[in-house]
């Protein structure tokens, strides 16, 4: 993969909302000219970890969940972007 045409998925944090914890993530990059910023959320549970897992363990899975779910088709206003 060319340089200029990459992602970057960098933990950020964990927080509490409502009972579930979260994982945060953000990503920046350049693909094809644009260049793009989003924030993703990862509820841990859905990592198959828990809280008493070390925390080293709980960003690589999360991480590994917020990395697929970025390479989804995104959807705006009813285009779909390929």
């Amino acid at each position: 993969m060319d340089i200029a045409e990459n992602h970057v998925v960098r933990f950020i944090s964990i927080t509490k909302k409502k009972g579930v914890l979260y994982a945060n993530f953000r990503v920046k990059g350049v693909k094809g000219g644009a260049t793009y910023s989003s924030s993703i959320s990862v509820d841990i549970a859905q990592a198959e970890v828990t809280a008493a897992d070390p925390l080293e363990t709980i960003i690589a899975e999360c991480g590994r969940i917020a990395e697929r779910m970025f390479e989804m088709k995104l959807q705006f206003e009813g285009l779909a972007m390929v």
